[in-house]
């Protein structure tokens, strides 16, 4: 009788579950996106992620929003696994001269599919700080700790990929942004 309970229980659970994936799963989709390289990356980054949220769903609080939650997850894997499968140097170079970019006007000349290939075609070190840093808010002390760099070095890639991408886009490098 005992074992009828619990597959009740994890019927039941299983559905919830479910629900929470569909409503969500299409932006988280976008965040790990962001940050990984490419597309499978990226679903291997929204699986894991969605583990470890099932995993803690009884330690959310309902401080905050759900999705604010669960992006925040999102985020903290993504990191985790560029940190895990990828060396902690960052894109250093230091013999790279930039134009100092006039006031770039974006509205009507480019989409934001291909912003978001331009971003995405940043160095990795480059692009992950200016993912934190404009898009998920996070502050320079914050990056550091947990991408375990000195806070001078997140700066210093958030200063280079905002150059780069703003040459890039003052100079209307249109080639194929893999």
């Amino acid at each position: 009788m005992q074992k009828r309970n619990d597959n009740k229980y994890f019927e039941q659970a299983n559905q919830h579950w479910e629900d929470i994936y569909k409503q969500y799963s299409r932006k988280m989709y976008g965040v790990c996106l962001r940050y990984a390289r490419d597309a499978d990356d990226a679903k291997d980054i929204l699986h894991d992620g969605f583990l470890k949220v099932f995993k803690c769903l009884e330690n959310y609080k309902g401080t905050g929003s759900f999705e604010g939650w669960i992006r925040k997850i999102m985020v903290h894997t993504a990191i985790n696994t560029y940190r895990l499968y990828h060396s902690r140097c960052f894109f250093v170079d230091e013999n790279t001269e930039f134009d100092s970019p006039d006031e770039i006007s974006i509205e009507d000349e480019l989409s934001y599919e291909e912003l978001i290939k331009h971003i995405n075609a940043l160095p990795d070190g480059y692009r992950i700080v200016f993912n934190m840093y404009v898009i998920e808010g996070y502050k320079h002390h914050e990056i550091a700790q947990m991408l375990g760099i000195s806070e001078s070095t997140s700066k210093t890639q958030l200063l280079k990929a905002r150059r780069l991408l703003a040459n890039r886009l003052k100079n209307k490098s249109y080639e194929k942004v893999y």
